[in-house]
């Protein structure tokens, strides 16, 4: 979704490129991105922000709401610090620099596979994009020491191997901690853990 042609053009042919792809539709608008999202249930959603009328965003919220399994990648540029923290917010699995063209099947297929795009030169710009709250206390919530150490590696952009390797776990106990961090916290997914421990440090 694209409200410039020529860009939703372009990222149609990026993405048949790929023989694992198959571009389902294409619209121009947050509106007609419900109605597309309705009819096809794509497994992912490649959807702009910006865009007149309904934005992308308001378009995400809506699909999300109905759609809570949906899949949700968005366009954006690194300058929309405030369009990318409410694009995580409401459940989207990332976001893509818009002309960074190499990187957009890759995303695809990661958000495919159910994992977030969520990079770590964004993840440093987050204190910076988040109005800070009182420090929360992990300890109501029933969070231990370990997985607070989980919490802080995912904050740091980590992933479950990386994280597995620096405190001598297995990757599947990182995963085992970080369903239960999840649970315990309320949240959706790491980006949104990511997103609360900058929000609450």
């Amino acid at each position: 979704m694209d409200d410039d042609s020529l860009v939703a053009m372009s990222l149609k042919t990026i993405l048949s490129s790929d023989s694992e792809i198959e571009v389902a539709a294409t619209g121009s608008s947050g509106a007609e991105a419900i109605k597309l999202y309705e009819e096809y249930k794509p497994d992912v959603l490649l959807m702009d922000i910006r865009m007149a009328g309904m934005t992308g965003l308001e378009a995400g919220a809506a699909i999300i709401e109905k759609y809570s399994d949906a899949k949700i990648l968005y366009l954006t540029t690194f300058n929309d610090d405030e369009y990318i923290v409410k694009a995580i917010s409401l459940g989207a699995k990332g976001y893509i620099i818009k002309q960074d063209f190499d990187s957009i099947i890759p995303a695809v297929k990661t958000v495919y596979k159910g994992q977030s795009v969520f990079g770590n030169d964004i993840i440093e710009k987050l204190p910076d994009m988040i109005s800070r709250k009182e420090s929360f206390d992990y300890r109501k919530s029933g969070i231990t020491p370990q997985e607070m150490e989980i919490i802080e590696e995912v904050a740091n952009g980590l992933s479950n191997k990386e994280i597995a390797d620096k405190l001598y776990l297995s990757e599947g106990t990182v995963r085992n901690y970080l369903s239960n961090i999840l649970r315990k916290l309320d949240l959706r997914d790491r980006t949104n853990l990511a997103i609360f421990y900058y929000q609450n440090r």
